[in-house]
């Protein structure tokens, strides 16, 4: 029987689904002190003084950590031109600069001690002005010496004259402002973490190997010093795949006091010091000629990175959003000129996606701009422009070796149902409603880190260990990876034994991020399996007395016939590691309908329906349930979800009472139809990310229909959140008479 291509369900789920999960905040530790955080209440503020002498428990401040040698967490970027930094201090020194940023860290017998003591110590704040609003930063108070005009860098990418040569002879240009609004996270788990004096740090992170390696920097220490342990992690989505003040306060505490600590962030610790995603502010234009064929792309945009620079702040609005402008559509000129600017905010960090869903709203919401002002029919202009030969090279240099983008499109029209619609839109205002239909495509550019590492190990018991430098936050990689082997080994699904997160068990790895599990560590796990085959022939030629052993079924089998099995050959070992800086690209086409209440702006999602290719499919029900999962997350960021501050840079949406995240009964049913699929042509196992495509696809599909649905009262556009007192409002405008 072949594994791979099959629905299993996830072995993972049994322990869940009878509570033997084991989450950072499930696991013992004996002895351990609890930290509690005291945080800036000021966006931006001088720090004059700090008195701790009544906390009455152990307390750390920025002039302790600085007396220790301990420096600011590296932001490792490379974007290809300079950027000026702003690294982001462990504790705030002479200056916060932003809301709910560390000023010391308490450390007590019970979490309630240690935040009790924390309310006891004394700072000395002078207000200074702040500024939340990126596109007043330029003028605002400067934040960091070294960057002027509060600018951190200016990056660019495309053909510039070939762009202006596009524009100057189009028949047709569409112009937008196009605003992605700042977002969170929020995974069902929040940040925890224990720390031991030996350097032991359990974590609920993503990327073991570069959160140890960016640790040990700041604490000025060896990497071999550390060890980190990552055990179930209830989600990550970006914000735990990087190292956070907190687990530098944990560590350098347990050191000092020889015990170990923890701490389990509260979900407003979150929401205000984490990090955010997204914040990019565009003005884009198209440029297409009379038969509505696209000429020329060109995207002018204001980054958020907050007050400082995270790890990966930079890279996703610019390199990573670099490879996804223009998605699936032949226009053979683009050109993004990126401004990253720092606010009195939480630092910008990685969120499902990573600059790929920005990139394909701006492209997406020019191409339906353009079809409404232009007097073309949406789905005819997408088709009229997208890729349909292969290789292509696009005009960001990006070269996509496999793809069905037409079949996509079609095959999404077929399911729509667009001949019933009108129908459907008559029952609507019959019942005093407003009904829209919206489609769009999406194309990720999946990849992450390059290169991945894997560890294949066969015992004398004829068990297999399977170790990847990946790591699963919820996708199902104890299933998946074990039916790649399964098929590739001959061996039955329950020989094997996954092994993730753990810098004493792997030797190197690039954890999750950036849809490559199954892409970079897929590969790595084959080379690795190749290699434990090619040590295992030798031994059972010797066994068999024969050469010309064949490899099938989980044994090697002689020209005689006889045979030996794998399983009794260990132990053995081996490893497969590669550098592979190739993407893959899934792709798709979207649909929804929308009911708007045009009394109270109120919007249902009344269907959802995804026609997608993931290349080869290890396991469709995960697939379709990874998917799933983004869409929902890019349909939250559409409709409802929205990090908000003040003109004096408050956070106003700082817990779940005012940040709205969708519920069971604000989505439909979402149908996810996996397209037989173009396999990849860059890994062994023709397989596509899937990870991130519902993040990237559902905010334009969404508020293509939203569009859709408002255009016959007027309003030709509205940003994203489209919350009910935004739509409503856009009606109020739109029902004013314009002036004379």
């Amino acid at each position: 029987m072949a594994f791979i291509g099959q629905s299993i369900r996830r072995f993972e789920d049994r322990r869940f689904l009878t509570g033997q999960g084991r989450f950072v905040a499930d696991l013992p530790e004996e002895g351990a002190l609890h930290m509690a955080v005291l945080r800036s209440p000021h966006a931006h503020a001088r720090v004059l003084s700090i008195d701790s002498s009544a906390a009455g428990a152990f307390t750390l401040t920025a002039a302790d950590l600085a007396a220790a040698g301990i420096g600011d967490l590296p932001c490792p970027a490379q974007i290809g031109v300079p950027i000026a930094r702003a690294e982001r201090p462990v504790l705030a020194g002479d200056r916060v600069r932003h809301v709910g940023q560390p000023v010391a860290f308490v450390f007590a017998e019970t979490p309630e001690e240690a935040r009790d003591a924390a309310e006891r110590i004394i700072v000395g704040y002078e207000p200074l002005p702040a500024n939340a609003d990126p596109h007043a930063a330029f003028a605002a108070p400067l934040l960091h010496d070294n960057a002027p005009e509060n600018r951190a860098f200016i990056w660019t990418k495309g053909d510039l004259a070939a762009v202006e040569e596009g524009f100057s002879t189009a028949a047709h240009i569409t112009r937008l402002a196009i605003a992605n609004q700042r977002i969170t996270c929020a995974p069902i788990e929040t940040r925890a973490a224990i720390a031991r004096p030996d350097g032991t740090l359990i974590v609920n992170g993503q990327a073991v190997h570069g959160m140890r390696r960016q640790i040990a920097a700041v604490l000025g220490v060896d990497e071999a010093t550390l060890h980190l342990i990552v055990p179930d992690v209830g989600g990550g989505f970006g914000v735990k795949n990087v190292p956070f003040p907190e687990h530098i306060g944990l560590l350098h505490a347990a050191r000092v006091l020889g015990r170990p600590t923890r701490w389990l962030a509260e979900q407003s610790d979150d929401f205000a010091a984490s990090a955010h995603g997204r914040g990019m502010h565009s003005q884009a234009a198209l440029a297409l000629d009379g038969e509505g064929r696209f000429l020329a792309l060109r995207v002018e945009a204001l980054a958020e990175l907050g007050a400082y620079t995270s790890p990966h702040g930079p890279s996703c609005p610019t390199n990573s959003a670099g490879t996804a402008f223009g998605g699936g559509y032949a226009i053979p000129a683009i050109h993004a000129r990126v401004q990253g600017v720092y606010t009195n905010t939480a630092p910008i960090e990685a969120y499902r996606g990573a600059g790929k869903p920005e990139a394909n709203h701006i492209t997406e919401m020019l191409i339906e701009a353009a079809a409404r002002e232009h007097g073309f029919d949406p789905s005819a202009l997408r088709a009229r422009n997208l890729i349909d030969a292969h290789p292509h090279t696009t005009a960001m240099n990006m070269t996509i070796a496999d793809g069905q983008f037409p079949q996509n499109l079609a095959a999404a029209e077929a399911l729509a149902d667009r001949d019933g619609f009108a129908a459907r839109r008559a029952a609507s205002e019959a019942a005093g409603k407003l009904r829209g239909l919206g489609l769009a495509c999406f194309m990720e550019t999946a990849r992450g880190a390059f290169g991945e590492w894997a560890r294949v190990r066969l015992n004398a018991q004829g068990r297999v260990e399977l170790a990847l430098g990946t790591h699963s936050n919820g996708q199902g990689h104890e299933t998946s990876f074990c039916q790649i082997a399964a098929d590739h080994l001959g061996l039955p699904l329950d020989a094997f034994d996954y092994v993730q997160g753990d810098t004493s068990k792997l030797a190197k790895g690039n954890g999750h991020g950036g849809a490559r599990s199954l892409h970079q560590g897929g590969r790595a796990m084959v080379e690795a399996m190749d290699a434990l085959l090619a040590l295992a022939r030798p031994l059972a030629a010797k066994l068999l007395q024969a050469e010309g052993v064949r490899f099938a079924a989980g044994h090697f089998h002689a020209p005689s016939g006889a045979s030996v099995a794998l399983a009794s050959l260990g132990p053995l070992e081996t490893e497969g590691e590669h550098d592979s800086a190739l993407c893959t690209f899934p792709h798709g086409v979207q649909i929804a309908e929308v009911e708007i209440d045009p009394e109270t702006g109120e919007t249902s999602l009344t269907r959802y329906i995804a026609c997608d290719d993931y290349g080869r499919l290890v396991n469709p029900m995960l697939t379709i349930g990874q998917v799933q999962g983004g869409l929902a997350q890019g349909i939250g960021q559409a409709l409802l979800e929205r990090i908000a501050y003040d003109a004096d840079a408050q956070l106003m949406s700082a817990t779940f009472m005012d940040y709205t995240m969708p519920r069971a009964q604000d989505l439909p049913d979402i149908e996810v139809h996996l397209q037989p699929g173009s396999h990849a042509s860059v890994n062994p196992l023709g397989v596509k990310g899937a990870g991130q495509a519902g993040c990237i696809a559902a905010p334009q599909v969404v508020m293509a229909a939203m569009l859709d649905a408002l255009a016959p009262r007027g309003v030709t556009w509205i940003d994203m959140p489209a919350q009910p007192e935004i739509v409503w409002r856009a009606l109020q405008r739109s029902r004013q008479p314009s002036s004379p």
